[in-house]
């Protein structure tokens, strides 16, 4: 008797480690969840090299195109990754086509939305897999309206973006690709926003109870006029659970520390500051008086985003150079208070411990999900991309962080003072009551979360609907 081939997803992914990881543990969640094979094509960048292979998917590595002739050197992060998944077409049909065991289904990133054409030149099934929140996917969604509604630049606008639904959205907080209408990658978002509704559905990286609102808001089609009508699964949180390596001087030093007494400092792979707002993060970190753990880089000026497509090169030559760039005498005064990690560190292990009691971040998506799943508040910290819309959801709505004002504007720098206080308000428990009301409502997201992935849970029952329908 033949025996039943299994069903096979194809998962696509955009270059960086913040859109391969998600595209990862979606992949881990098909295999352990719903016993499916799931390959994972993915164009290759420098970032990546030092990613460890997925022991439950197959990954196969598409050489990153030559698009030197095509975008300017200093051309936006968005515009360079859409430009390079849309010259990569070609090898991902290639690929597509040479698989011994035919697809059930393409599931792409929000970056490789026009592969959804070659998901129906096999007939298969497509989605859009967001690895973001529904707040965003809303202002995504949307964009093309308010395109056609509003005239100048958003960040100019006098009243916030209004969207059907969901809290509007500060022009200072809208995401990179709305900051310059006359920039390439405006146009490649609201091409994005027209591709992502001629999918079969679109995969989000929240929860019901966490966004319920919003989610009810992107599945009305009157509310967002019509434009999106396939349907909507809340999966998440779905985060790096499988981590082989490990740093165990790291483990050890956070083993020797007070429970939840440590801050987390790291700003995602790709993130970077400038050498003023480096110095004054340092003077804030000493005059807290907390512990802490600092993921250092060699700050770049310029974009806040310098380093997406370089993270992971020249590891030796920065671990050498880092000194240089902090206080003189910091690294001496604060050796007992803290530990510095040069370029990269185990966040998932580091997220766990028991003595981290709160997270310096950026605010990338995947990481936000990392910290509120392990119940640890934040300090946010937006650099890039759709951060800012993080920072103020988790600040101002969901209120597991505190944010500092300034950051609402990329030109100012951050007092030593400043970053001291917010460090203290994440850390320290009030007296009175012998709480932290930060870390209490992290806590309470993190049992929403358990509760949401749990068997008869919301996410579980939505992504046990979009494995029903791929299998047939």
């Amino acid at each position: 008797m033949e025996l039943q081939k299994p069903t096979h997803v194809v998962l696509l992914s955009s270059p960086g480690l913040g859109h391969l990881f998600p595209v990862i543990e979606l992949g881990n969640r098909f295999v352990l969840h719903h016993n499916f094979k799931v390959t994972i094509i993915t164009v290759t960048s420098n970032a990546q090299t030092h990613i460890l292979t997925p022991e439950l998917c197959e990954i196969i590595e598409i050489p990153s195109p030559n698009i030197c002739g095509l975008v300017e050197n200093d051309a936006a992060v968005c515009t360079r990754l859409c430009v390079m998944m849309r010259e990569a077409k070609p090898a991902i049909k290639s690929a597509l086509s040479n698989m011994t065991l035919r697809p059930s289904a393409l599931i792409v990133d929000i970056f490789c939305t026009e592969a959804l054409s070659i998901a129906e030149e096999f007939s298969i099934r497509k989605y859009v897999y967001i690895a973001s929140h529904a707040w965003f996917v809303s202002l995504l969604i949307y964009s093309p309206v308010l395109d056609k509604e509003l005239k100048g630049q958003y960040v100019d606008q006098s009243e916030p973006l209004k969207i059907p639904g969901c809290k509007p959205v500060r022009p200072e907080d809208v995401i990179d690709p709305m900051l310059d209408r006359n920039d390439l990658q405006y146009e490649e978002l609201l091409r994005i926003a027209n591709e992502v509704p001629k999918s079969d559905g679109v995969l989000v990286n929240t929860w019901e109870e966490f966004q319920r609102k919003e989610l009810e808001a992107l599945r009305d089609g009157d509310l967002l006029g019509g434009i999106l009508k396939v349907p909507v699964y809340s999966i998440g949180p779905i985060v790096r659970q499988h981590v082989s390596e490990t740093d165990s001087l790291v483990v050890q030093w956070l083993d020797e520390q007070p429970s939840e007494s440590v801050v987390y400092v790291s700003f995602g792979s790709g993130g970077t500051m400038s050498y003023e707002q480096m110095t004054e993060l340092a003077w804030g970190l000493e005059l807290s008086g907390q512990r802490f753990i600092w993921v250092v880089r060699t700050p770049i000026e310029g974009a806040a985003d310098a380093a997406f497509f370089t993270a992971g090169n020249n590891v030796e030559n920065e671990n050498n150079q880092l000194a240089k760039y902090l206080p003189e005498g910091f690294i001496s005064r604060t050796h007992k208070l803290g530990l510095l990690v040069p370029q990269w560190a185990p966040q998932v292990t580091i997220l766990r411990h028991s003595s981290i009691g709160g997270f310096f971040s950026h605010c990338g998506w995947g990481s936000t999900l990392e910290s509120i799943t392990n119940g640890v508040p934040m300090i946010a910290w937006p650099l890039y991309a759709e951060q800012r819309l993080n920072a103020t959801l988790l600040a101002e709505e969901v209120g597991v962080a505190v944010r500092s004002k300034l950051l609402t504007t990329t030109t100012k720098v951050v007092g030593r003072e400043e970053i001291a206080r917010m460090v203290r308000q994440i850390i320290q428990v009030d007296e009175n009551v012998k709480s932290n009301p930060i870390r209490e409502k992290a806590k309470e997201i993190k049992r929403s979360a358990m509760i949401a992935l749990s068997k008869g849970g919301s996410s579980y029952t939505a992504f046990s609907q979009v494995a029903k329908i791929i299998e047939g």
